[in-house]
């Protein structure tokens, strides 16, 4: 599952606007737009979920799942586990 904040987030790292990422992944702009405005995990088809995510790692993101280790090498940002 991934959240609004962590599409943001993996836009932000990439510098990519929301329109490139509609066009990499073959998604609306529009839903990209209503995915990362989601509260918490993004809804909606597992299809569209899957071309965003695809998306988002061929362009060198690697999306990191809750108490999942990194697959990939290099240096990465994740949050804090909060008390």
């Amino acid at each position: 599952m991934i959240s609004g904040a962590q599409l943001r987030a993996a836009r932000a790292l990439l510098d990519m606007d929301r329109k490139t990422l509609a066009e990499l992944s073959g998604v609306s702009l529009p839903t990209i737009q209503r995915m990362e405005s989601a509260n918490g995990v993004v809804g909606g088809t597992v299809d569209t979920l899957v071309k965003v995510v695809e998306a988002l790692e061929q362009a060198g993101v690697e999306l990191i799942a809750e108490d999942a280790p990194s697959q990939a090498c290099g240096r990465g940002v994740r949050l804090k586990c909060r008390a």
